[in-house]
């Protein structure tokens, strides 16, 4: 059997080696603390979960529209209008089976064979390996970890190619936790759209801000919406990552290519889960407040502690729910980089982290406060063990 040469550009997401190595010695019996998740750990709060057995007892359970029902689509134009001023109307807007497939979709639809893709780095592991599958041809802009590791027009401009067709951008950032600036934000659209080139934004964590809690979307400057395309999700934000319900925001020819990718795809998103994010989207948002006030307790609690370890130095992120230190101190003691690093605290301190390398830089690893405050204690005290035994 011959495999085609796009399977040959892409590799198994390192997030999800990581998760099965851990669940391996999790089902031998040992002790692991999980750091690796990129997800919740709360529940889909229950008048998400109602909706949907309520969807299944009504028999909604047939195709939809391919980019999904009028309901949904008017609840998520409505919604990104409410938060963040923009103004699209249905048409605008197609829902898809979760946030990654939003980003392969309008990948897809953007990237010929040679077109240069421009990711910031640290960057999510799923962007490169989705440029490289349409054909693309990924160029690192390499951020500042004594910036914070934020994308700035200046930075974005030295990185530019005669063949750059997309740039992506995340904020907040997975892994970093970076939030691009506002209006540094607006600058770097504004050399895209002068230059010709179309600026995907994922803001997958988008409500997830702490030092300023006033969100930001380019979608809601219209003077952008011929070249900047918005993918969003509702895992994080309601605690649905496994309904998988996502959505793309854009111009209507944009949203047109993407429906026609999808008919010969996915078709539409679960039935089911588009009442449950109907719900989500249209019902109570206090679970939203509730998941942000407690991320902002363990966001001080673990950058705290990783900064009290000696050879370890974290800088505080602005979004999401991730801590992205710096461990290249140890590097000298018997560990090669970061990946060496995250398998040996993996196998000698049972302690599952996401190594730097996953995510574009040599020097870090990726640790999810998504968890309890009590696996928090205790995964710190792991590495705090670990790393005096490397000294």
């Amino acid at each position: 059997m011959k495999f085609s040469s796009r399977v040959s550009r892409i590799s198994v997401s390192q997030t999800m080696q990581v998760n099965e190595k851990a669940l391996q010695m999790r089902a031998r019996g040992i002790d692991i603390v999980d750091f690796g998740a990129g997800e919740p750990d709360f529940p889909t709060p229950d008048n998400i979960k109602l909706a949907a057995i309520r969807a299944i007892e009504a028999n909604f359970t047939r195709y939809t529209s391919i980019g999904g029902t009028p309901e949904l689509r008017e609840a998520i134009v409505a919604s990104h209008g409410r938060l963040f001023g923009s103004r699209y109307d249905i048409a605008e807007c197609l829902v898809n089976a979760g946030g990654k497939h939003s980003i392969f979709n309008a990948v897809s639809a953007l990237i010929d064979n040679g077109d240069d893709v421009i990711i910031p780095t640290p960057y999510w592991v799923s962007f490169a390996d989705i440029a490289r599958y349409a054909g693309g041809r990924t160029v690192f802009a390499d951020t500042a970890e004594a910036e914070g590791f934020r994308l700035t027009a200046r930075l974005l401009e030295r990185s530019l190619t005669p063949a750059t067709r997309l740039v992506i951008a995340n904020s907040p950032s997975n892994p970093s936790g970076a939030v691009i600036d506002k209006e540094e934000f607006i600058r770097v659209a504004a050399l895209c759209r002068d230059r010709g080139i179309t600026l995907l934004s994922d803001e997958c964590y988008g409500r997830f801000l702490y030092d300023d809690g006033t969100p930001f979307s380019l979608g809601a400057l219209g003077e952008f919406k011929d070249t900047v395309v918005i993918c969003g999700s509702l895992s994080k934000t309601y605690a649905m990552t496994g309904w998988r319900i996502g959505y793309v925001l854009g111009s209507k020819a944009l949203i047109g290519a993407v429906q026609k990718i999808q008919s010969h795809s996915t078709s539409n998103p679960s039935s089911i889960s588009q009442k449950a994010a109907l719900e989500a989207l249209t019902g109570p948002q206090d679970s939203v407040a509730m998941m942000l006030a407690e991320y902002a307790k363990r966001r001080e609690f673990v950058v705290n502690g990783l900064n009290a370890i000696p050879g370890i130095q974290c800088t505080k992120p602005g979004g999401a729910f991730y801590a992205y230190p710096n461990v290249s101190s140890s590097f000298e003691h018997g560990i090669k980089d970061s990946l060496d690093f995250s398998d040996q605290l993996l196998t000698k301190a049972h302690v599952a982290v996401v190594p730097g390398v996953a995510f574009g830089t040599a020097d870090h690893i990726r640790i999810s406060y998504a968890t309890s405050m009590k696996e928090l204690g205790r995964g710190l005290e792991r590495i705090r063990d670990f790393m005096t035994r490397r000294s």
